[in-house]
């Protein structure tokens, strides 16, 4: 159970920052009304933050680990590989306001990626 806790945890964690950025990036109208379209770079800003949090869950996922930690961490980058694919499916062909298809793409090469950065840095803080 500490184990689901963990991975849990992390992956809250992440779509909880995601969102909440995304939602205050429209509200200060850094990003456009929901709905509109938004501009490559503004897409490459949300990769960019939601990189960074998938870093952070990741080390949050293998520091509540209660054993193995790499490998809690990867199965956040599992996870978050899977709803990234499932996400992309949906919004393929679903017009301009879902983005570019670059984007869906960014997310999901990067899961696994992050979550290894994530247990790495979580190892080396570790001193393991």
């Amino acid at each position: 159970m500490k184990s689901f806790v963990a991975v849990f945890v992390g992956f809250a964690a992440v779509a909880a920052l995601s969102l909440g950025v995304d939602m205050l990036l429209h509200l200060t109208g850094v990003f456009p009304v929901w709905g509109k379209v938004m501009s490559d770079s503004m897409f490459g800003l949300a990769t960019a933050y939601r990189t960074a949090f998938a870093i952070w869950g990741s080390y949050l996922a293998a520091r509540l680990a209660p054993n193995r930690p790499m490998a809690h961490a990867l199965w956040l980058g599992g996870v978050g590989s899977i709803v990234a694919t499932a996400g992309a499916a949906a919004t393929w062909s679903a017009g301009p306001e879902f983005g570019p298809r670059w984007y869906p793409v960014a997310l999901v090469v990067t899961a696994l990626p992050c979550a290894w950065l994530g247990g790495k840095l979580f190892l080396a803080r570790a001193g393991k």
